[in-house]
């Protein structure tokens, strides 16, 4: 007996609207317009005869038989999509990462060349974004996210499988305020020393850079190590790169990660003078479960992660 299925776009068009929580995120996954998606959801559910969504068009929410649907079309929509990958050698050869934007520019971009000489036949595919990304909604073969403890508790302090992805710890995170030699011969110049105490002065004599991406990192050093922040001048940036640069540009005292900055203090572009804390919060990688070049992918991460040098500590 032939099968009798809705519209197959139709049904797909539902489990991305669903599973992304938005029609304008569904449309630039399936790269169509929003009015598109719109009328492939409306034509699905006069089909079936049975509303799949309710609310208000910003804020949809499914109905009890969009929440039967959706599991059921996820599901299969992966398989098929496993099923083309065994049958499509170049189908896994692709490989879409997504991570924050200035640890792809600043940690993961410098280091994918040894990636590349050990996996030449991958085509790995960078997506920066500025927000941490579920990996179970998005059609990313790998998500790098920064998360508080809670959320990576079950990783074990190494590694999770779940049924779609696995989970892999890389790094605690460390902040410290770092600024330029130049700015930090200045400032020595103006009669402020070395030692712990003038250090500290720092905090009140030296431009405070800002970034609006990580508008409390201030407040994040600062709890974590104990001080208390002075006034100081203070100069915002749209994103963690641009402040960076402005530090490397002489132009304040900016709270950055470890691992941003590691490369720059070890070259002497940047200095640390008041070493760097935990801040609590820890990078992970988690790739789908389904997909071998990912766990390639995130093994190689975590061996890069090994190999980073320890951020110096609080004098």
């Amino acid at each position: 007996m032939p099968r009798r299925l809705p519209s197959l776009n139709a049904l797909r068009t539902f489990e991305a609207t669903a599973r992304l929580g938005r029609m304008t995120a569904a449309a630039d996954e399936l790269c169509v317009t929003h009015g598109a998606v719109s009328r492939q959801v409306r034509s699905l559910q006069e089909e079936l005869g049975v509303a799949l969504f309710e609310g208000p068009k910003h804020a949809l929410r499914l109905t009890p038989a969009g929440q039967t649907l959706l599991p059921i079309l996820t599901q299969a929509f992966d398989q098929i999509a496993a099923a083309v990958a065994v049958v499509s050698h170049s189908a896994e050869q692709v490989l879409n990462v997504s991570c924050l934007s200035t640890f792809t520019m600043r940690w993961l971009i410098p280091r994918l060349h040894r990636f590349h000489e050990t996996h030449p036949g991958i085509d790995v595919r960078l997506s920066t974004t500025s927000h941490a990304v579920q990996i179970e909604r998005e059609r990313y073969d790998v998500v790098i996210n920064v998360d508080p403890p809670d959320a990576t508790a079950e990783s074990a302090a190494t590694s999770t499988v779940t049924q779609r992805s696995t989970c892999t710890l890389l790094f605690d995170e460390w902040l410290g305020p770092v600024l330029s030699p130049e700015l930090m011969g200045k400032l020595a110049g103006g009669g402020r020393g070395t030692s712990s105490q003038h250090r500290l002065e720092l905090l009140r004599h030296c431009p405070r850079l800002q970034t609006r991406t990580r508008p409390h990192a201030w407040q994040e050093w600062a709890t974590a190590c104990g001080a208390k922040l002075p006034a100081a001048p203070q100069q915002e940036f749209a994103h963690y790169t641009y402040t960076l640069e402005a530090a490397l540009g002489g132009l304040g005292l900016c709270v950055a990660p470890w691992h941003l900055v590691a490369a720059d203090v070890a070259s002497g572009r940047l200095l640390a003078p008041l070493g760097f804390v935990s801040s609590g919060l820890q990078y992970t990688a988690r790739c789908r479960g389904d997909h071998t070049q990912a766990a390639f992918f995130c093994q190689w991460l975590q061996q890069e992660a090994e190999h980073m040098p320890a951020a110096p500590s609080a004098p």
